[in-house]
């Protein structure tokens, strides 16, 4: 597997892989046992997001997208989704080491989704890795937010990456944990570039 920046033409295969794992189409069991993502992420906007710099994608090779992972700066978005926006006003109240969020660095981590064929095989911790180097010198943070009832996702970015739970929020009646890890320290000479990772 080789874990990679997107590149615009990844863009229709990012779109079906998002749609297939969105919260509106899954069951209520399928989202229990597997997680969903939210927001809407079509190819046009996909194609953006690759062209500046703020997707990861787990390349199986042949064309095939396994995982792709957003990393972006969640007050430079142009239109936020509601949880982004409810996490930027909720930044003085969500602590990081004693530290109000607002005043460290960081990265919005996510959405994260792996595609069904590929779940069970690393592709997530691949993702998760690659997404702290690619933060190195960028920023000190990842910070995720986990919605209340999405148990998958909870288990794999804190139980299973060690991300921590920075407080909680809500918006429109929805219920939000913010989890954060820190980015990995970058070596002498290192850069963030493309290339092949776990």
């Amino acid at each position: 597997m080789r874990y990679r920046y997107a590149a615009e033409a990844d863009a229709p295969a990012m779109a079906r892989l998002f749609a297939a794992n969105h919260h509106d189409a899954l069951t209520e069991a399928q989202r229990a046992a597997q997680g969903f993502v939210q927001g809407t992420f079509g190819v046009g906007a996909l194609r953006g997001m690759a062209r500046d710099g703020e997707l990861l994608v787990a390349d199986a090779g042949q064309g095939r997208v396994a995982g792709l992972l957003a990393l972006s700066v969640a007050r430079d978005m142009g239109d936020p989704p509601a949880a982004v926006l409810g996490l930027l006003r909720a930044q003085d109240v969500l602590l990081w080491r004693g530290r109000p969020l607002s005043g460290v660095p960081w990265l919005l981590y996510g959405p994260v989704v792996v595609d069904a064929g590929f779940r069970g095989h690393g592709v997530a911790r691949g993702l998760f890795a690659r997404a702290l180097g690619a933060a190195a010198g960028r920023a000190e943070l990842l910070v995720a937010f986990i919605e209340a009832g999405n148990a998958p996702s909870w288990k794999v970015h804190v139980d299973a990456f060690g991300m921590v739970p920075l407080g909680e929020y809500a918006v429109d009646g929805r219920t939000y944990t913010a989890v954060a890890a820190p980015a990995a320290p970058q070596a002498p000479g290192a850069g963030a570039g493309a290339g092949d990772a776990g």
